[in-house]
């Protein structure tokens, strides 16, 4: 059974810094795309940044230079390194992954970027 377990949300000022992770298990990202999507009341959840199989990044033009998805195969868990945070980021950050074309998804994890 996949299960994904994000952490590393809360409250920042505007132009400060988060580290979400998601710990992964019944996959192994190292083989598996991995995700991260967020989420506002009222809107679609959106693709923030993504990670192929052989570890080629790609984000959303409105993150681009400020997050930076990564993983650690040997703890099977993927991250989003956050910077410069804004207030347009606040949501709820979920971690994806697909497994046998079924789509998995973490519980979330809250960011509020305000001062």
């Amino acid at each position: 059974q996949v299960q994904l377990v994000e952490s590393g949300g809360g409250l920042v000022q505007p132009g400060g810094s988060l580290r979400l992770s998601c710990v992964a298990s019944g996959i192994i990202v190292s083989i598996n795309a991995m995700a991260w999507y967020r989420q506002t009341p009222g809107k679609e959840r959106e693709l923030v940044a993504g990670i192929s199989r052989g570890a080629i990044p790609n984000y959303d033009d409105s993150v681009k230079g400020r997050f930076t998805i990564s993983r650690d195969n040997a703890k099977n868990t993927v991250y989003l390194q956050m910077n410069s945070l804004k207030p347009e980021d606040t949501a709820v950050y979920y971690c994806n992954t697909a497994k046998y074309s079924t789509n998995y998804w973490g519980q979330g994890t809250q960011v509020t970027v305000s001062s």
